[in-house]
């Protein structure tokens, strides 16, 4: 396998000078997340013009150039699962990559499983079986060997075509602007997560009061700033649980907060001052500055409503060779129910674009009694029908 072997900050720059010139991008990216704050990113794959590079971002001070031709208009960039990969980019310059295509989102659309993972991808569509021999490898060990550089180099190699047959699939199906409209909200939720009240984020928060949530707020943000200045993993500092209990709790007497079972481990012991100034400080925040409790819908038929629009998008969806996981969860027809029954304030994804196109608009009809469900052949692939009353 040919490819481009990029170790220092020129042959970056001068590889970064030709990639600007290329109407195409794929890249992929080997990191490590399991023992730092921020995934160490150790590898970047590229594919261009039928070229192949490999970017040892371990052994270059400054990757800014390669974000930089990233973000620049003029050209597609093609990812599988891209998150992570917009993420370091947003991270290093504050702008994602122009015109993301993600196989992955693209694959769902086509009615491929979601999420999918990229080798399931290579073999329905491309009907290659890629090399899994370095799935274990830390990529963060030196050096790397022939065999491992050309694994990681064959994500990107598939990249292209894998795109092309998904763009021709899609265009067929007329679901293009429903790429584009998935692949624009996608962006946004990342560039949000990453700027905005990330401590909602924290599992278990849900039943707490508002006083709960400004004590998940200051514990969050005293969490973040010890996480980063030890460079752990945030969750190895605090568990999402034990902040949501003494959230729960309201305490900030430092024998009260010992006591709570998990608290025990010596470093948490250390700083139960400094947790307990946290506590102190959420308790002080004035009523009119707590974060707001986040509604949840107590109507007994959600959860009925819910299941049995659940099972028929499964249906609707099997139809129309789509991933019903991509279309809604349960939780999105629970938020367009309350939404049409007059309880929501703000459209929900299935009132909006091409989700109400394709299934939002039949929903409104069946809660609104126009239309019914009948079985036809429970042995069939397709056993359910949807009929349109008629108006008396």
């Amino acid at each position: 396998m040919q490819y481009h072997d990029i170790t220092t900050d020129e042959q970056l720059r001068q590889y970064c000078e030709e990639l600007a010139q290329c109407k195409s991008i794929a890249f992929d990216t080997e990191f490590v997340s399991e023992s730092t704050y921020r995934p160490v990113l150790c590898l970047v794959q590229v594919a261009a013009d039928d070229q192949l590079a490999a970017i040892d971002a371990l052994a270059i001070d400054d990757m800014n150039p390669f974000w930089e031709v990233l973000a620049a208009p003029g050209h597609e960039t093609i990812v599988h699962a891209g998150r992570s990969e917009t993420e370091f980019c947003l991270q290093a310059i504050g702008r994602p990559p122009a015109e993301l295509f993600d196989v992955q989102i693209a694959a769902a659309l086509a009615g491929a499983e979601f999420p999918a993972g990229f080798g399931t991808l290579i073999s329905k569509f491309l009907g290659k079986t890629p090399p899994k021999h370095e799935t274990r490898t830390d990529w963060r060990r030196r050096p790397l060997s022939k065999r491992q550089i050309e694994y990681a180099l064959n994500d990107a190699h598939y990249l292209h075509p894998l795109r092309d047959i998904l763009h021709a699939r899609l265009m067929e199906l007329g679901r293009l602007p429903w790429l584009a409209e998935e692949m624009a909200a996608w962006r946004e939720d990342i560039e949000r997560s990453l700027s905005q009240d990330r401590w909602r984020r924290v599992s278990g928060n849900a039943g707490l009061s508002a006083r709960g949530l400004a004590i998940v707020r200051e514990l969050y943000q005293w969490r973040e700033a010890e996480a980063q200045r030890r460079d752990q993993p945030a969750r190895r500092i605090l568990r999402d649980d034990l902040i949501v209990e003494l959230a729960r709790r309201g305490s900030a007497d430092v024998k009260r907060i010992r006591a709570v079972r998990g608290m025990e481990r010596g470093d948490l012991l250390r700083r139960s001052g400094e947790i307990a100034g946290c506590i102190e400080r959420g308790l002080e925040v004035p009523e009119t500055e707590c974060p707001p409790r986040v509604p949840r819908d107590q109507m007994p038929q959600l959860s009925v409503l819910g299941q049995f629009l659940f099972a028929a998008l499964g249906s609707i969806c099997r139809q129309a060779h789509l991933a019903p996981n991509i279309v809604a969860t349960p939780n999105d027809i629970r938020e367009l129910i309350s939404y049409r029954t007059g309880r929501g304030q703000q459209p929900p994804p299935l009132a909006r674009g091409w989700r109400a196109e394709f299934v939002g608009r039949l929903f409104d009809d069946l809660l609104a009694g126009k239309v019914s469900i009948r079985i036809t052949d429970p042995k069939s692939d397709h056993p359910l029908t949807f009929e349109r009353r008629e108006e008396k």
